[in-house]
């Protein structure tokens, strides 16, 4: 049974494997090198399965690194490096974030209420995908040689659903606290009725509730079986679905909405916002020279300069680590629509991957460079745990 199976799983495999082939213009030296790069399954005569551990993937790529071409030794070396990147980004990135809503819940780091809710909020979502996406489906895909133990969990399809609701949340709160900032800043009749707790609130709730309906269409694009793949997909997708041109249009639109057209929004929400600041700015300089009050301090330039240093680098942060993986996923679904377009190496999907989720937890890192409060209340409780031991030993 078990064989029958496993020859079944792999005739799916090498079909799938070839029609990404045919669609992608994946090149005869690519496909031979790709064995190589990926974990592959070998099944032998009594239906095993035998992973490619970690020291077998070394040894391999010491033995014919030489003999590969470049796009396929980045992947290789790409593929060894997960190993050892994607355990320690979790181990990182859990606590971190975890730290982040702690500290900026308790809304003592001098930032507004509003701030303070969009920051906590993106924080959350931010762990949510480190568990949906970093710790339930990267890792186990690339530690797991026992597949068997992935096709008997049938949740896939709502596995997809949560994750990719959780990454809508985080991409979209990103573009809600961008608009919040250029509300505060360059539209000063706005601000009162749109920067409130209230309103936060109603936006964040919004956001969610589109978030989490927008892509319950992935519970009956996928079945509940999960697929070792890395690409875009995770989940074993029917094949009249998988080539349907009405499906194919909704997962492109789902990739262009979510991150393209948040790219564009926040782009241009940062370019008013920084046009908005540099008139400002002459204004009120041309005001204090006429005063004669060149050395005085200008308390509310300066917390604009402190609101936009941290809104440029969300934002600039958010753009960098996403776009690699936005551009190849829909690169890569144009080519299942049968619109050949330029051809990316796979090796750009996998950077995709482990920048994306890099994103998740620089935030944190953000918030110590910028606010000393919040770097203050880190120290706090980092050190609390020690607290007592310190006072034992001094007494």
């Amino acid at each position: 049974m078990y064989w029958n199976l496993a020859i079944m799983d792999w005739n799916n495999i090498t079909e799938d494997l070839i029609r990404s082939r045919n669609d992608c213009n994946v090149t005869t030296t690519d496909w031979n090198g790709l064995a190589m790069a990926q974990n592959v399954r070998i099944i032998d005569g009594n239906g095993k399965t035998v992973g490619r551990g970690f020291i077998e993937m070394l040894n391999s790529l010491s033995a014919t690194f030489a003999g590969k071409p470049l796009k396929i030794r980045v992947r290789m070396v790409l593929r060894i490096m997960q190993f050892i990147y994607y355990p320690i980004l979790a181990i990182v990135a859990v606590p971190a974030n975890v730290v982040t809503i702690v500290i900026l819940s308790r809304e003592k780091c001098g930032l507004s209420r509003c701030v303070s809710h969009y920051l906590v909020a993106m924080a959350i979502t931010d762990l949510l995908v480190i568990i949906f996406d970093l710790i339930l489906r990267h890792i186990p895909f690339v530690y797991l040689e026992e597949q068997h133990f992935l096709e008997g969990i049938h949740v896939c399809n709502i596995h997809a659903v949560l994750l990719y609701a959780a990454t809508d949340c985080s991409v979209w709160f990103t573009v809600a606290f961008t608009f919040d900032r250029f509300a505060a800043i360059c539209c000063p009749n706005l601000r009162s009725k749109y920067c409130n707790v209230k309103t936060t609130a109603v936006v964040l709730a919004t956001v969610t509730g589109l978030s989490c309906l927008k892509n319950i269409f992935w519970y009956f694009l996928f079945t509940d079986q999960y697929y070792d793949s890395s690409r875009p997909w995770f989940c074993r997708v029917k094949r009249n679905v998988r080539f349907s041109p009405v499906w194919g249009a909704i997962e492109f639109c789902h990739y262009i909405l979510t991150p393209g057209v948040a790219f564009i929004l926040i782009l241009l929400l940062n370019v008013l916002t920084v046009r908005h600041i540099a008139v400002t700015s002459r204004s009120r300089r041309r005001l204090h020279q006429q005063s004669n009050r060149k050395s005085a301090k200008d308390p509310e330039m300066k917390s604009r300069k402190n609101s936009i240093i941290l809104l440029f680098l969300i934002s600039g942060n958010f753009i960098l680590l996403w776009s690699v993986s936005m551009v190849y996923s829909i690169n890569w679904r144009m080519n299942f629509l049968g619109y050949e377009s330029v051809y990316l190496p796979l090796f750009v999907m996998e950077l995709g991957y482990m920048f994306q989720m890099l994103s998740c937890c620089t935030n944190t890192v953000i918030y110590v460079i910028t606010h000393p409060m919040f770097r203050e209340h880190l120290k706090n409780f980092v050190h609390y745990p020690f607290t007592p031991i310190v006072k034992r030993i001094k007494h």
